[in-house]
């Protein structure tokens, strides 16, 4: 999809739901999948021209997985000069320890 498709798309849902009011502070919860960094890119690029100022972070809750690199998203959400946070969770290891279950990683 073109960028500017995607940013019509997301301007015509912006303004048809009211989605954005002047000052509000929008976090995108990024997985690191498409779907989330889009949604990111695509504020990013609305928050250059819509008329109502907001701001804009990501952030990622660290389920805990190993090896899972999460450097591709920080680099583009600098890239982007966007804050990004990562909360450090232990949602991995709560299953893990009520039913001494060992879970696959991620490859």
């Amino acid at each position: 999809m073109q960028l500017q498709r995607l940013l019509s798309y997301t301007r015509k849902a912006v303004d048809e739901y009211d989605m954005i009011e002047e000052g509000d502070h929008i976090a995108v919860g990024i997985s690191g999948g498409k779907d989330s960094l889009t949604l990111l890119y695509a504020l990013h690029g609305l928050k250059r021209f819509y008329p109502k100022r907001f701001e804009l972070s990501a952030v990622t809750v660290d389920l805990g997985f190993e090896d899972f690199d999460l450097s591709p998203v920080e680099a583009l959400c600098r890239e982007l000069s966007v804050p990004y946070r990562l909360v450090p969770s232990e949602i991995y290891d709560i299953p893990v320890s009520y039913t001494h279950l060992t879970l696959p990683t991620i490859a």
